[in-house]
């Protein structure tokens, strides 16, 4: 008989997924952070292009508007509306959805807890997000010391190279003896690789590393602070060498994210990959205005199995993408 039908994970895995979930929710009521829902459906998608988004048509009646629907990659953008509305602090826990992205790591539905503090940057959240770790960590017995660092300081400590301006050359060469097919691949593309493949691998699993100030090519939705070299006031978290959070002292201003938009669907289109309609509700929440503050992404399913030293994301699933 097959046994197809029974769950990748532990029913243990699944015990202190509940746990974990529990005690997210204790640790935004201790502070104040309001649990929100919002669609998971939405007439706009993803627009960057190393995100795939589902798409899926309503059949019923729209009064004019789109049929087609994209499943949140994240539910960042309705969040931002409802923070630009007035709601102050919030939170959402719940499932997002990525086309094409399945694996050891990797599922196409997975968890995401994403929230909103108003009035602080993104090293204070980082510092937070670090704090909730902790708490979650305690539920099996263990704790982790935090390491705080910049982007530049990270590349410069582990692999002696200027993550900000040193060229191409010199970060293929930090990669030592990986070997990648270097065509088509931009200078981040570089950085991420010397990440992924020489720095990541080198964290320690007592340890929470918190890595802030990207270069400003990396923004994604973060505001840029000037400098030299300017930099993107975003962070990333990780739990021993798995990346759990990523979070930024989020843009406030409507025409240069509609800018940084329309720069990602240029690119999609150069690559070939699927137009996706602009998010033109929280550009207009944006001009409305969006309260100075930072937001983070926190993945559950991650941080689960950083938490239980896990492999595979199918050991913290009860049902991974192989067996829905």
């Amino acid at each position: 008989m097959s046994e197809h039908w029974q769950p990748s994970a532990t029913l243990d895995a699944l015990r202190l997924r509940a746990s974990v979930n529990r005690r997210i929710r204790e640790f935004m009521a201790e502070r104040g952070v309001l649990e929100v829902e919002t669609p998971v459906m939405s007439m706009a998608g993803n627009t960057d292009p190393n995100i795939a988004s589902f798409a899926t048509h309503f059949s019923g009646r729209t009064d004019g508007a789109p049929r087609e629907r994209w499943l949140r990659t994240s539910p960042e953008f309705p969040l931002k509306r409802l923070l630009a509305a007035g709601i102050g602090d919030c939170y959402e826990l719940g499932r997002v959805f990525r086309d094409g992205e399945a694996g050891g790591r990797h599922n196409p539905e997975f968890t995401m807890l994403e929230w909103y503090r108003v009035g602080i940057d993104h090293i204070v959240l980082a510092r937070e997000v670090a704090d909730l770790v902790e708490s979650c960590l305690a539920l099996v017995g263990r704790s982790a010391r935090i390491e705080e660092t910049t982007y530049g300081a990270l590349y410069h400590a582990h692999l002696g190279v200027d993550a900000h301006r040193d060229p191409i050359d010199a970060l293929r060469h930090a990669l030592g003896e990986v070997r990648i097919d270097p065509e088509g691949l931009t200078r981040d593309d570089w950085l991420d690789l010397l990440m992924t493949h020489r720095i990541q691998p080198a964290f320690r699993d007592d340890t929470i590393t918190i890595v802030h100030d990207y270069p400003a090519s990396q923004c994604a939705l973060a505001r840029v602070r000037d400098g030299d070299p300017p930099v993107a006031e975003r962070f990333e978290l990780y739990l021993g060498p798995l990346e759990v959070a990523n979070g930024y002292h989020e843009l406030t201003d409507a025409c240069e994210q509609r800018a940084r938009f329309d720069r990602d669907i240029a690119r999609r289109a150069t690559w070939g990959a699927p137009n996706v309609p602009r998010d033109d509700a929280l550009l207009n929440a944006l001009a409305n205005g969006l309260p100075d503050s930072a937001g983070v992404a926190l993945g559950v399913d991650r941080l689960l199995m950083a938490m239980r030293g896990a492999a595979r994301i199918a050991d913290v699933l009860a049902f991974d993408f192989g067996r829905a």
